[in-house]
């Protein structure tokens, strides 16, 4: 046993001092013991330790003190009791010592755990949080939509929010995808101005955006709409990427600024989100390509098994013709079907080529390159209206084949003297005909490879137009003109 010397330096410790004899009373302590426990000198000098807790803390700190007697030391944790009522999870490592008289005693020290054990219960809850999260996106079954719906709402528990929402950026409008909140103030398909958002800056700085207190933080931005109108006073969120560009945000806000920062933790845990979100959507968009180039590579050898047939049929047809015969008559028609099968040919390499995936767009002045492909197009009696002074995001190249598409297929089903519109869409642009139109139940057929009204057409042109636009992520519609004609309509366009 080691022999006990008192310091007054015990008093300068943090951590609480004390010793109890053979009886256990308390018979020494610092300082601190006084000022945690509250309790005066007089009081510790006829105290034990089973009155220093509660519950089956008491047993606890007993069972201690038994294995102390019995190995000389033990350590324990237990809350403490102070005079006013109050529990301090402590830390006490007791020892079994003897004074220079013989007589033994029992010190301790204790040292507050309040620290430790919130960091505990932090990391649980941490675990708890990641595990629910696993639980979430590792469910193939369940719908993405409603992955997010789930996301959003362990989001919000979390980080204790009023709203959290996935949304997506279509040019200046703010698309609200998946919502999770406990009111119908904002339901998914609801539109807003990018501007009025704070996810325009996530989104413009492709980073994450953290706001405790919009006011305090960022009183450049209190003129948004979002605040103004919606009161939105606090807000974290982080952009998603597809194919390299953002996508739009995935976000959670509440009309209360919040009291204490976003943690470390909270950012991370949104920014994990949202990249799953970003990975979840950039595999759904590569399943999507796989199945249309299935499609297609179907599509294709449908086309080359049957409309290069029958030119073929006609050319071996005449051929054994003019070998039986020897009139060359025949050769007129040998030269029309090799001459369809050229064009066949051709049109299915554009069709093959539209499709494919574009790797780098730029701004293109919409008009220029409308008047451009114009003049590609004989119609020397045909207008052309332009009206529109729009800048959009493309590939040139592609957007000069989907317009010459259209412009030749009106030329060639409406005749030389067609009017040909070109205007604005508040998310893109139409291109419009004053011709018949095309029939409502034959909308859909008129983007099929093939499909065709002209005795010497391909029916490539349109399905053409709709690969190129879904190249671009656009979405081509075909309606009426408000003065009759075919209307085609491309929207999701960036601008």
């Amino acid at each position: 046993m080691r022999s006990l010397s008192k310091s007054t330096l015990l008093d300068d410790l943090d951590d609480l001092f004390f010793v109890f004899d053979e009886r256990g009373t308390c018979v020494e302590w610092n300082r601190a013991t006084v000022d945690v426990t509250g309790y005066a000198d007089g009081e510790l000098a006829d105290m034990t330790p089973d009155e220093f807790f509660e519950g089956d803390d008491v047993d606890r700190v007993l069972d201690a003190v038994a294995e102390v007697l019995e190995t000389g030391g033990a350590t324990v944790e237990a809350k403490l009791v102070t005079v006013d009522g109050e529990r301090i999870p402590y830390e006490f490592k007791i020892r079994h010592l003897s004074r220079d008289d013989g007589s033994d005693v029992f010190a301790g020290v204790g040292r507050d755990v309040t620290e430790r054990h919130r960091q505990r219960k932090e990391i649980e809850n941490r675990m708890r949080v990641l595990r629910e999260m696993y639980e979430i996106i590792a469910d193939r079954h369940r719908p993405f939509t409603e992955q997010v719906e789930a996301l959003l709402e362990l989001g919000r528990a979390e980080l204790d929010t009023e709203y959290g929402s996935l949304s997506e950026i279509r040019g200046d409008d703010y698309v609200f995808e998946v919502v999770d909140a406990d009111g119908d103030e904002i339901e998914p398909g609801d539109v807003v101005p990018l501007s009025a958002t704070n996810c325009e800056i996530a989104a413009s700085n492709e980073r994450t955006l953290v706001l405790r207190d919009v006011a305090r933080d960022a009183p450049t931005e209190t003129d948004r709409l979002g605040y103004t109108d919606w009161g939105v006073s606090c807000y974290i969120g982080a952009p998603v990427f597809v194919d390299e560009e953002v996508y739009g945000t995935f976000c959670f806000y509440d009309t209360e600024p919040r009291d204490g920062q976003f943690t470390e933790w909270e950012v991370t845990f949104v920014e994990l989100m949202s990249r799953w979100v970003s990975y979840e959507l950039q595999r759904q968009q590569a399943n999507e390509r796989l199945r249309r180039q299935n499609e297609k590579l179907e599509r294709f050898a449908a086309i080359v098994s049957h409309d290069l047939r029958n030119p073929l049929n006609v050319l071996e047809g005449r051929l054994e013709l003019v070998e039986e015969t020897g009139d060359p008559v025949h050769f007129e028609h040998c030269h029309w079907a090799v001459e369809r099968m050229n064009t066949l040919i051709g049109d299915l390499l554009t069709l093959a080529r539209a499709g494919a995936v574009i790797d780098e767009t730029e701004f293109v002045e919409l008009e220029s390159i409308v008047k451009r492909c114009w003049g590609n197009v004989p119609a020397t009696e045909a207008t052309l209206r332009v009206e529109t002074e729009r800048t959009i995001r493309a590939d040139g190249t592609r957007l000069q084949q989907l317009l010459e598409n259209l412009i030749r297929n009106a030329v060639e089903h409406v005749g030389d003297t067609v009017t040909v519109t070109v205007g604005d869409l508040p998310d893109g642009f139409y291109v419009a005909d004053d011709g018949p139109g095309i029939p409502p139940e034959e909308r859909e057929r008129a983007f099929e490879s093939g499909y065709t009204t002209l005795s010497d057409g391909t029916g490539f042109g349109l399905p053409i137009v709709r690969e190129i636009a879904e190249a671009h992520g656009w979405t081509v519609r075909l309606t009426d003109g408000p003065e009759g004609g075919a209307r085609f309509e491309f929207t999701g366009v960036s601008t």
